[in-house]
């Protein structure tokens, strides 16, 4: 038996950072994320750099920065093209790895060091088309045509809702072939087959609370009629009033009728308490096997959802509903409900699991290990701030974040925003036409013109940035990046 440890690493898709009851979220209630957490660290400024789901997860899997990985923007079909990746190494240091559900990567079955993947993506159009045998792109749906009730084309789109849209309702099957619970049962039916005589790293990827937002019915209706807050609307959101289309349930600027906006609420906060339990069903299984404390869990999500703040919707901004993520670290080697402030993100994943495992971490790997931040231990010369960015509408919305401030600046206009995430969390008020925070604004613009320096869609020209430029959604070859 080895006596290297077990590593789990549990990925949700956008799942915003606000969204525990451990954050003291007015609302939604996890219980036994809670629970990880308190056994564990917890990261209350972990963000997701490129906030959706594809250049998100090639941070995840690659510890690198989007400069680096290359894609700043979402498009689906981009061969994944780095050598190291995070199950790679656990694999060539003995380790069985093994993924179950969303990968949403190029091509679609690469494994990418994984030894298997059972593989459900949801509902990607680059890779559902009717003249394609589903078993090519999809674990999920053969299985769910076997089970006893279901026919030959019972699909998880039979109750009508699409992959982005804000309309919700319940499930509209036994929640035990929902794909929230095939991720569980799968976890535990590969526990049973794992090889005993080596350590595992196990990746599991749930597609939701990702849209749509069909949580079973118990879990949709626990929500339906508690008291949320409003969505909170800055001063500043009129800078996206041009793309507002209040008929396009899956738009990314709108004024929801309140009943609808409720209701995808629901739906939403429905999916997080459904994930909670089926990742307490796992935790208990892992308990029942004798590897629980032998096992380091990480649960993080790529991205999160704006959901109606600042009349914005989905993901893919810089604004803390959509970059901001939940990071939860908890094994033999964590302090025990630690709380750390640094500002952390996706690409620390791979060195931390590494770290936790007692493995080398590759050269050329960007990000770092947090394990001593989870242990309580002073770790000095931390990244001073973070460099986050996404083509959206048109533009790059470009953002740096300290934790304590935001700067954010859009290509297509030239329009500077700052907030004050202290004293204003929720980002209602622009500091950046205040004369009394030029200082500051300046500061952050000469650090961003750094940051954007050499880039190839012509950002910056003689030290000043430049707005009007065509953004990419990936940058042709890796650039280096500035000291800091």
């Amino acid at each position: 038996m080895s006596e290297r440890p077990n590593v789990i690493l549990v990925c949700v898709d956008q799942w915003r950072g606000d969204c525990l009851s451990v954050e003291d979220h007015p609302v939604v209630h996890t219980p036994h994320l809670d629970r990880l957490a308190a056994r564990g660290a917890r990261f209350p400024r972990a963000y997701s750099a490129t906030p959706t789901c594809v250049p998100a997860r090639m941070a995840l899997l690659t510890g690198l920065s989007q400069t680096s990985h290359r894609r700043v923007g979402y498009q689906d079909g981009v061969p994944f093209d780095v050598e190291t990746t995070l199950p790679g190494e656990f694999r060539r240091n003995g380790y069985q790895t093994q993924a179950i559900g969303k990968m949403h990567y190029a091509p679609t079955r690469a494994r990418l060091g994984f030894d298997d993947v059972r593989l459900h993506d949801g509902y990607l159009h680059h890779s559902r088309r009717r003249a394609r045998a589903v078993e090519t792109f999809d674990d999920y749906l053969p299985w769910l045509r076997e089970q006893a009730g279901q026919s030959a084309v019972s699909d998880y789109v039979d109750n009508g809702l699409n992959c982005n849209s804000y309309v919700a309702r319940p499930w509209d099957k036994a929640e035990s072939l929902h794909p929230t619970n095939w991720i569980a049962t799968e976890t535990i039916s590969w526990l049973y087959r794992r090889d005993p005589t080596v350590p595992f790293f196990l990746y599991l990827s749930f597609h939701r609370p990702h849209p749509p937002f069909d949580p079973p019915a118990w879990a949709f209706e626990q929500y339906l009629h508690q008291v949320d807050a409003e969505p909170p609307v800055g001063d500043w959101w009129e800078e996206y009033a041009e793309h507002r289309d209040d008929r396009n349930l899956e738009g990314f600027v709108a004024r929801f009728p309140p009943e609808a906006a409720r209701r995808a609420r629901a739906g939403y906060y429905g999916h997080m308490a459904h994930i909670d339990l089926q990742l307490n069903r796992i935790v208990e299984a892992l308990t029942e096997f004798e590897l629980g404390d032998d096992t380091y869990v990480c649960f993080v999500a790529d991205h999160g959802d704006m959901l109606g703040d600042h009349n914005l919707y989905r993901k893919g901004f810089p604004y803390e509903g959509s970059a901001r993520i939940p990071f939860l670290l908890a094994g033999s080697g964590t302090g025990r409900g630690v709380r750390r402030e640094e500002v952390v993100e996706l690409r620390d994943v791979m060195p931390t699991l590494l770290d936790c495992a007692g493995l080398d971490i590759p050269a050329g790997v960007e990000g770092r290990s947090v394990l001593g931040l989870a242990r309580g231990e002073p770790v000095p010369n931390w990244r001073p701030y973070l460099h986050g960015e996404h083509a959206l509408l048109g533009q790059s919305l470009q953002w740096l974040t300290d934790g304590r401030q935001k700067y954010v600046w859009m290509s297509g206009t030239g329009a500077e925003q700052l907030f004050d995430l202290v004293d204003d969390p929720r980002e209602c008020h622009n500091l950046a036409p205040d004369p009394a925070h030029g200082t500051d604004l300046h500061r952050w613009r000469e650090t961003l013109v750094r940051e954007l320096a050499g880039r190839p869609e012509g950002y910056v020209k003689d030290g000043l940035l430049v707005p009007g430029c065509p953004p990419m959604t990936v940058l042709p070859e890796p650039l280096s990046r500035p000291d800091r």
